[in-house]
């Protein structure tokens, strides 16, 4: 299997993209909603009242959206965005998978340093394996991803190790279940920011 995986979210509804006008899981988009005073806010754990518009995870067609202005046909009024907007959606996603990293660690379901994290993946424990993007090709080359897993490489090793309490971190692997399911998803939205590809 590719590193990238198969398995899905348990959400499987469907929102239309502002840039592509194509219909996707809610999984791969990012939710915006606007503020009372017409600003453009990231709704990233999808909470915020109001009417929702959705653009791709994808840095390139955000960026897009910005520059094409789509924000304001969603919204049908004219509308401010903050200068710094898909910079904050990156600090707010990649805040968000350690976060729920930090909580599966706390629950015995996520492990980091080189030989428990091989132990898990050599015992098929491990379902999802976490890599920091800039730790040592040559280490990380040394793991595998779990069979029928995921393998994400979008935190750096001083973000990985906030969600274990220390400096940093190379490796992490987290066991199954529903919070596993959670840090796919943000993951999978915080590599589309920072692994950009071109729009369509």
């Amino acid at each position: 299997m590719s590193r990238g995986g198969i398995n899905k979210s348990e959400d499987f509804s469907e929102r239309k993209c502002l840039v592509s006008q194509m219909s996707s899981p809610k999984e791969g988009l990012i939710r915006f909603v606007t503020s009372p005073d017409g600003v453009v806010v990231p709704d990233i754990l999808e909470k915020l009242p109001g009417r929702g518009y959705y653009v791709t995870a994808d840095r390139k067609v955000l960026e897009e959206a910005v520059k094409l202005k789509v924000f304001n046909r969603a919204a049908k009024v004219q509308v401010s965005i903050p200068i710094d907007l898909i910079n904050e959606i990156d600090r707010q996603l990649a805040r968000r998978v350690v976060g729920l990293v930090s909580i599966a660690r706390k629950a015995g379901k996520a492990v980091t340093g080189f030989e428990k994290v091989k132990g898990w993946l050599s015992e098929g424990r491990a379902k999802i394996l976490l890599q920091a993007s800039d730790g040592s090709e040559r280490g990380k080359g040394k793991l595998w991803t779990p069979e029928g897993g995921r393998f994400f490489g979008c935190l750096t090793s001083q973000e990985l190790g906030l969600a274990f309490g220390r400096g940093h971190a190379i490796h992490c692997a987290l066991s199954g279940g529903k919070l596993s399911e959670r840090v796919v998803h943000e993951a999978a939205r915080l590599r589309g920011l920072r692994e950009a590809t071109k729009v369509a």
